[in-house]
């Protein structure tokens, strides 16, 4: 009987950054959970990929603004897959803009709910479905934790709170749940960027490039399997938080 591959976890695993890693994990020997917001974002091509790779994807939906969705969730993967997962990613997060002088406690909360609370929730879930067994957390942070700008404030404190909380639960959850955290720089450029803005905020960073969606992945791999590490932050940035930039890199280099 062949051995049955290791499952993971990955909240926003359909694109980008989560999409990313999940292929990382699924060329590695990994089957995958992948969650959406909504149903309308499971992609059947990237989830024929990702089988090509030798992956079984267990595709799920819900709302981290729900409280009561992380426990749900961990259900369901269990009925779905059949067991559950030792790796959770905690990668889907909520990116506003606002400012100091405009912030509202209706954005403050929420961004807290889906940044902040759901992948302590989720991690709390993900700790009781292991059982005895071992298992790894990797929550995907923001290089601006340690030199924070004064835009998307609601989205810039909620992920210092989840910075924070990297190595209060890895004390919390060890010895069988290892926590810790990636901290992505920019990475992939959106349509508020064009191509010569991104080229000269290429030549700002201190390693003068950019980092690609792959080596977060790689980040993201190399702690899940390091059985040593806990409470620890990787900074894939390129350098970027050696820096105190003035804003959000979306208004630099205009």
């Amino acid at each position: 009987m062949a051995d049955v591959r290791p499952l993971a976890l990955v909240t926003g695993g359909w694109r980008r950054i989560g999409g990313a890693i999940a292929r990382k994990l699924a060329s590695e020997g990994w089957d995958v959970v992948l969650h959406a917001h909504h149903a309308a974002s499971f992609d059947a091509e990237f989830k024929a990929q990702l089988e090509w790779l030798g992956a079984a994807v267990f595709p799920v939906a819900g709302d981290l603004d729900d409280r009561n969705f992380p426990a749900r969730l961990l259900a369901q993967v269990g009925q779905d897959a059949g067991r559950s997962p030792v790796l959770l990613v905690n990668c889907a997060s909520l990116f506003h803009d606002d400012r100091a002088d405009t912030i509202t406690p209706e954005e403050l909360e929420q961004h807290f709910r889906v940044n902040l609370f759901a992948p302590l929730l989720l991690t709390r879930a993900f700790a009781e479905a292991l059982g005895e067994r071992e298992g790894s957390v990797v929550n995907i942070l923001d290089q601006r934790v340690l030199n924070p700008v004064p835009d998307q404030i609601s989205y810039t404190l909620s992920k210092q709170a989840l910075h924070a909380s990297v190595r209060t639960m890895a004390r919390a959850m060890a010895p069988r749940v290892r926590v810790n955290g990636v901290a992505p720089g920019l990475i992939l450029p959106t349509a508020d960027y064009d191509a010569a803005q991104w080229r000269r905020l290429e030549e700002i960073m201190p390693l003068r490039r950019l980092p690609g969606a792959d080596e977060i992945a790689d980040a993201v791999y190399f702690l899940c399997t390091a059985k040593s590490i806990t409470g620890q932050t990787l900074f894939v940035d390129a350098g970027a938080s050696l820096e105190s930039y003035a804003r959000d890199f979306v208004y630099l280099e205009k």
